[in-house]
């Protein structure tokens, strides 16, 4: 069943089971009458027969909704007219003591506006005035007080007629800040993509200045450059991960995890930075795996272990696996100066930072530890913050499920073997739109061993390729997904290939539609891409 049916069958559901209880409210309020005697007994007898009859109609447009649950015209009409008919019956007969109808004639009217929209509260309103025409009519009490009839008609007009109007404030409010997410969320996606390019680029080729010869004072200088690049590609990616969330994209894919491994390999990525922050970071993990969507994972651990590496230089760290019943709880300790009991409520809050007096300058926006709680939310764990100051902190993610560990794992995808000239001769087709992203790439593989042929969009097939690299944004001739098809079809032989991207991962693993093309997220760690490399290369030797 779709978004859509859902909203509409838990609305006319709410309506059906409102009705039901508004009938046995008003069974109580005669029989109350009944006893003070406010009320004619003969005429007791004939609302509880109306009664009878209009439950019956009720319950069967209950049991309709549960059969056939969604959104039909011809029902919401029947129900519409059922409403008026049982409320234009019992004021017209039931004289003074029934006037309190009045009040659900309104309720009526507005709760189709409020449900529906303003064609049925339009509809409605019509009803609801041929209602009363209908009752003062046949009724000596209500043509004994004319002011009455003209009041309950002008209310029954003036308060539809406001409603309308707030209706159409509110939905002309909700298109302008739909229209306004649209455009922050385009925004955010090119202004990502676009700057990621030319930060992508700067990492490679400092990567290629790393391997040259360079005395103690330029390397000192390009490391100082990758420690900004670094702190740079961190926060595109916690904007990138925001407005992924913003903008519903992230559905959690669920797999078996070897959750040591994940954690080796997220240490390993951040050896670089915690070299620089001064901090020794410790595992203590047994082998278990666990059920949870490994990206979204080393996310929520990469954000916690930032964190760690800002506000606790300097001092040692320590990621733990602890099992909990048939659960495992992953917890990131730091012996940092802590958090105040005073903002630990509000640390999960956006754009929300700890500031002290004559606090240091922190880079960060204060995100990441709201994106963590969110995709937590989403794979149902639980994340909670405990700090004590001048002692540190400790980080919980609580909520992952044991399983079996799976009977066959891959070696090759978390292969870091780092041998010296182990991609010599390896045949690199290479494709980049972007010159100076081309220009660093080829440089930083051809230092690599790694025999180059560089393409801005399809590329030659007259030679013979071993591995195929290539951005997927390539302008509008093709995509990367559409250079690797070209590349296979060639060959004749499933090429391996390799997709960078400065957009949202998901959505060109979507797009590719094959779970054995790894995709990098620009900008990409010249480690993270040579060790993927040589795992393609052990995998074509052993093919």
């Amino acid at each position: 069943m779709s978004a859509n049916a859902t909203a509409a069958y838990d609305t006319e559901r709410a309506q059906a089971g409102v009705r039901l209880v508004f009938m046995s409210v008003a069974a109580c309020y005669i029989v109350i009458l009944y006893h003070l005697s406010l009320i004619n007994p003969a005429l007791v007898w004939k609302i509880f027969v109306l009664e009878g009859v209009f439950s019956v109609a009720a319950a069967l447009i209950w049991f309709d909704i549960r059969r056939r649950p969604g959104s039909y015209r011809g029902r919401r009409l029947i129900t519409m007219l059922t409403d008026y008919a049982g409320i234009t019956v019992a004021m017209a007969h039931g004289g003074a003591a029934m006037l309190p109808v009045y009040a659900i004639l309104l309720w009526v009217t507005i709760g189709y506006g409020l449900r529906y929209g303003s064609g049925y509260l339009l509809l409605a309103t019509v009803m609801a005035l041929l209602s009363l025409t209908v009752a003062a009519s046949l009724s000596a009490y209500w043509q004994s007080q004319p002011y009455l009839i003209v009041t309950l008609l002008l209310t029954t007009l003036m308060a539809p007629a406001y409603m309308h109007a707030l209706l159409k404030r509110s939905r002309q409010a909700a298109e302008a800040e739909q229209a306004a997410n649209r455009a922050k969320s385009q925004f955010l996606a090119q202004a990502s993509h676009d700057l990621r390019q030319p930060i992508h680029s700067i990492s490679l080729f400092t990567a290629c200045l790393r391997d040259s010869s360079l005395d103690t004072e330029q390397r000192r200088l390009v490391e100082n450059i990758d420690k900004s690049l670094h702190s740079v590609a961190r926060l595109f990616r916690t904007i990138l991960d925001m407005y992924s969330l913003d903008s519903g994209k992230v559905v959690p894919q669920l797999e078996p995890l070897e959750l040591r491994g994940l954690l080796q390999q997220l240490i390993q990525q951040n050896a670089e930075a915690a070299r620089w922050a001064g901090v020794e970071i410790r595992l203590h993990c047994p082998p278990l795996h666990v059920h949870a969507d490994p990206v979204l994972l080393t996310t929520m651990l990469q954000n916690l272990l930032s964190n760690a590496l800002k506000y606790a230089p300097g001092k040692p760290l320590l990621i733990a696996c602890r099992r909990r019943g048939t659960g495992v709880a992953i917890e990131v300790y730091d012996k940092g100066r802590g958090i105040a009991a005073g903002h630990l409520d509000s640390v999960f809050e956006e754009f929300y930072r700890v500031r002290q007096d004559r606090d240091s300058d922190v880079e960060g926006m204060g995100l990441g530890l709201a994106i963590v709680r969110r995709l937590g939310a989403l794979m149902d764990m639980r994340v909670s913050i405990r700090s004590v100051e001048a002692r540190g902190t400790r980080a919980v993610i609580d909520g992952l499920q044991r399983v079996e560990a799976p009977s066959v794992l891959s070696s090759a995808k978390g292969s870091s073997l780092q041998a010296p000239r182990m991609l010599d001769g390896l045949r690199v087709c290479l494709i980049e739109d972007d010159q100076n992203v081309l220009l660093a790439t080829a440089t930083l593989l051809q230092k690599w061993g790694c025999e180059v042929a560089t393409f801005s969009t399809l590329p030659d097939t007259s030679a013979q390729f071993d591995l195929v690299v290539t951005d997927f944004d390539l302008g509008t001739e093709a995509s990367g997904a559409d250079c690797i098809q070209h590349v296979r079809r060639s060959s004749g032989r499933k090429v391996p290939a390799i997709i960078m991207t400065g957009h949202d991962v998901r959505r060109v693993q979507e797009q590719v539609g094959d779970s054995d093309i790894p995709i990098l997220s620009k900008p990409v760690q010249p480690a993270e891409l040579r060790s993927l490399l040589v795992a393609l290369k052990l995998k074509l030797k052993t093919a």
